[in-house]
């Protein structure tokens, strides 16, 4: 997970040029086509951004720039052939699903998206995600810049505290949109992040990236397609027969952008040296690593409840995957493992999406959270696996996954009693407490 809530971390040099999603210069993208070497464009068009900049992210940029650097790298239409091959896929997997868990078929529609598909339809969801470490970084800059102000001076500042406000929204609209440019490029399901991002209704598969993805395995394309359906399909399930998943991964998501704070000086000292003849400087230095900010021991907390949530979603969507697979695709323990590695170290576009944008979905300890899925089923029943599903209380924190056993074996008499519980859907400020 980073420590970059509001995205202005260091990328890794191996990621700028070359990853996918990243074209040579995503400055032009981010500002219509006005490259570096354009300077009166550039700055005519950084103007416009500005003026209709509200918020702490500029959406409609970060929606173009997506969108355009997506196009820049090849986005082919979604054939007729790709459409049927996904829907076939999702029917077989609704079936199987069926006997590896309790948790019914949504009876959500299948659909086949290209990169751009999957920009347009998740990026309503993504603003939930991104928009509190947006706010709050623009809240503690608000703060922060008028400390740095002689006294005489602040009473004067409203105007410029209006700008930088607008062009901190039009500097992390556009990085927002470079990172799920960057995104697309990689994601095989709506869901692959961990967190289903497509409408209510909707199970997706991107079959570009499918292909790109199993072109290095040497499994046959409709095992490595079913595969993926079954893990869509079962997040889908999961988060639908637990309502209240989301919001505690978007109260994490919050708890964690409350603690941002502002180091003023630094970025005073950083912005002392920008060369106002390089248009991309500004780029540069947003993604430089000058806007870091410290993690807090809240904040460090916040990100182990949203790593503990997100590997016991994983691990049940492991070991339910796993179970209605096995005996049937020949190819699902190679599978299997490729996509446990996948998910706990990500991607080149994962990690620049981290980079730009400060949020990180990756699990950890995902093959914990999976062996105790696997023994709660063998212990007690796959009823008794999905039913503590019912009830953010009965999840087990991170201490059961040192001893998944013990955890499946604590009660056995009977179903978890859900009567003296809390309310289903907590307040997100009391998130469930782990390690």
């Amino acid at each position: 997970m980073s420590d970059l809530p509001f995205g202005f971390g260091q990328p890794d040099p191996d990621d700028s040029e070359n990853s996918p999603g990243m074209p040579g210069d995503p400055f032009a993208a981010m500002f219509g086509g006005a490259g570096s070497a354009d300077l009166g464009a550039a700055l005519q068009r950084f103007g416009q951004l500005l003026s209709t900049s509200s918020g702490p992210v500029h959406w409609q940029l970060a929606h173009d720039t997506a969108r355009q650097l997506v196009a820049a790298q090849g986005d082919p239409s979604v054939s007729t052939a790709d459409r049927a091959a996904v829907a076939e896929a999702v029917a077989i997997a609704e079936v199987w699903l069926d006997d590896a868990t309790t948790l019914p078929s949504t009876g959500a529609t299948a659909q086949a998206w290209s990169r751009a598909d999957w920009v347009e339809q998740t990026l309503p969801l993504w603003k939930s995600l991104i928009l509190p470490l947006a706010e709050r970084m623009a809240e503690a800059s608000a703060k922060a810049l008028p400390q740095q102000m002689p006294e005489e001076m602040r009473a004067m500042a409203g105007p410029l505290l209006g700008v930088m406000g607008q062009m901190s929204g039009v500097m992390f609209g556009g990085q927002v949109g470079q990172g799920l440019a960057a995104l697309a490029q990689e994601v095989l399901t709506s869901t692959d992040v961990g967190v289903p991002l497509a409408p209510a209704g909707t199970v997706a598969l991107v079959p570009r990236n499918v292909s790109d993805f199993g072109a290095g395995l040497d499994i046959p394309p409709d095992q490595v397609r079913i595969y993926l359906a079954l893990r869509e399909c079962a997040h889908v399930r999961l988060f639908q027969h637990a309502p209240w998943l989301s919001s505690r991964i978007e109260a994490a998501v919050a708890d964690y952008a409350r603690g941002i704070t502002v180091d003023m000086a630094g970025i005073e000292q950083a912005l002392g040296g920008l060369d106002p003849s390089r248009p991309e400087a500004m780029a540069e230095l947003m993604s430089s690593g000058v806007f870091e900010p410290p993690a807090t021991q809240e904040q460090q907390a916040a990100l182990s409840r949203l790593e503990h949530l997100l590997a016991l979603v994983e691990g049940w969507v492991d070991d339910v995957t796993s179970a209605a697979a096995g005996g049937r695709l020949p190819a699902a323990d190679a599978l299997r493992e490729t996509m446990r590695r996948r998910r706990g170290s990500g991607g080149p576009a994962e990690h620049t999406f981290e980079n730009l944008v400060g949020l990180n979905l990756r699990p950890r300890r995902l093959r914990d959270a999976s062996a105790l899925w696997r023994a709660l089923a063998e212990h007690r029943s796959i009823a008794d696996r999905d039913h503590v599903w019912t009830h953010p209380d009965l999840l087990p924190d991170a201490t059961d996954l040192d001893d998944p056993t013990a955890f499946a074996t604590a009660s056995t008499d009977g179903d978890w009693d859900i009567s003296t519980l809390s309310d289903t859907e907590p307040p997100e400020s009391d998130p469930p407490a782990t390690s």
